[in-house]
């Protein structure tokens, strides 16, 4: 009879269209040396991740997708879904709770990679980088070019002082710029230790040359920033967004834009994704578009993959890792007795 596995799903997204390992490492060296653990990739290609595809796994490690309540429909075995990266809009966390499914997220991996990327389109907001590429290619050289603008002295305000907000102001504390921040849950001592005014939203849109996206997506956040906050905004700032598309009313968004009732954007999310190739926001040269790709770096996808290997590991000895987003979870009786199983087949006293 052959020795029950503890079985991991990883989602086809880190597969390329031949079917091999998109990224450098993500840690599966970590789960190869574990003999009581074997993984595979799901076939599923769509949004929507289905239940069959949950069913008789113990744990999954989530790139994409949509995880409904039917996704967790039946699965009886699974004990974790790992989140490759930070965002968890696209859970049911009510039905995951109710089958004792607990999810966890990556902050750490995405903090830095994350706040660099920002900076970079701050930068190349800037100093019109596109633009002069393409006035060179075009053999333009100077003959059109537009003047640009420094960081010292200028004001950035960030909507969300957590973990990407936070490493932003860290980041950019050399560049001596007036820091703002609106954030209704960060603490105060927090916003000191880095030198940020915390402020209200319409105050942050009014007065910053930057105005930087940096918050999750809730019920709370939907639709945060539309048409009032645009028109508050300085005809000469930059807005940039890499939080979420839904924050954001891109209608709004691509108005302000189109009348140049503000300078530029640097946008890495949409509202709907991949967005449509016919979208009036990617007609617009005043806006530096990326496809929710601005943290991909080989050293971010290694943290990630390494650490939520290491969750894996942890939860099939029947052990909790850190950074659960439903942590009701841990009450459930249900969850409870997954995780007993999990000790007494696997655990490390065995």
């Amino acid at each position: 009879m052959a020795t029950e596995k503890f079985r991991v799903g990883l989602a086809p997204g880190f597969l390329d269209l031949d079917g091999r390992l998109r990224f450098k490492d993500i840690g599966l060296d970590l789960l190869e040396k574990e003999p009581h653990i074997e993984y595979h990739y799901i076939k599923t290609d769509r949004p929507f991740v289905p239940a069959e595809e949950m069913r008789g796994l113990d744990a999954f490690i989530a790139f994409s997708g949509v995880y409904t309540a039917e996704t967790f429909e039946g699965a009886e075995r699974l004990t974790l879904i790992a989140r490759h990266g930070v965002g968890y809009d696209n859970f049911d966390l009510r039905a995951a709770t109710e089958a004792n499914v607990m999810i966890t997220i990556t902050p750490s991996g995405m903090r830095r990679p994350v706040a660099e990327g920002i900076i970079a389109l701050m930068f190349a907001l800037s100093k019109h980088v596109i633009a002069r590429d393409r006035a060179v290619r075009a053999g333009e050289w100077r003959d059109t070019i537009q003047m640009g603008v420094e960081l010292g002295g200028r004001t950035l305000g960030s909507v969300g002082i957590g973990n990407i907000g936070g490493e932003l102001f860290r980041l950019l504390q050399p560049f001596g710029m007036r820091f703002l921040a609106y954030d209704p849950y960060a603490p105060i001592d927090l916003a000191t230790s880095l030198n940020v005014e915390m402020t209200d939203l319409r105050s942050l849109v009014a007065e910053s040359d930057y105005v930087c996206v940096c918050c999750p997506l809730t019920d709370e956040t939907r639709g945060l920033i539309g048409a009032r906050e645009f028109g508050l905004m300085k005809s000469g700032a930059f807005f940039i967004n890499t939080a979420r598309g839904p924050i954001v009313d891109q209608a709004a968004l691509t108005e302000a834009l189109k009348t140049k009732r503000i300078r530029g954007a640097g946008i890495d999310v949409f509202e709907e994704e991949p967005v449509d190739v016919d979208d009036p926001l990617l007609a617009l040269d005043n806006v530096i578009f990326t496809p929710h790709a601005i943290a991909m770096t080989d050293e971010s996808y290694e943290d990630i993959g390494r650490t939520n290997c290491r969750r894996i590991i942890q939860v099939s000895r029947g052990e909790i890792p850190n950074n659960i987003v439903n942590k009701e979870v841990l009450d459930r009786q249900g969850f409870q007795e997954k995780l007993a199983r999990h000790r007494n087949k696997w655990g490390a006293s065995r």
